[in-house]
């Protein structure tokens, strides 16, 4: 089994910081994952979230709407 921080074989396709190298969230495709499981969020922690692509992509729909403006607002 892959341990929960490796991210060996990952596509990587964004950075949520990208001012340094000290493990921020990033966006990745892992090609080789079942297609229920190929987006993969990993945050500063070492942790990861698996997704398909049609939940990701309804995660950007969401976000692009408007409907997640609120999230941060307190």
């Amino acid at each position: 089994m892959t341990a929960i921080n490796d991210i060996s074989g990952l596509e990587p396709i964004a950075a949520f910081c990208g001012n340094c190298n000290c493990g921020c969230p990033q966006l990745y495709v892992d090609p080789n994952a079942p297609a229920d499981r190929r987006v993969v969020l990993t945050d500063d922690f070492g942790q990861r979230v698996q997704m398909s692509a049609d939940q990701f992509g309804s995660l950007v729909d969401e976000a692009k709407s408007g409907a997640l403006d609120g999230v941060l607002k307190a």
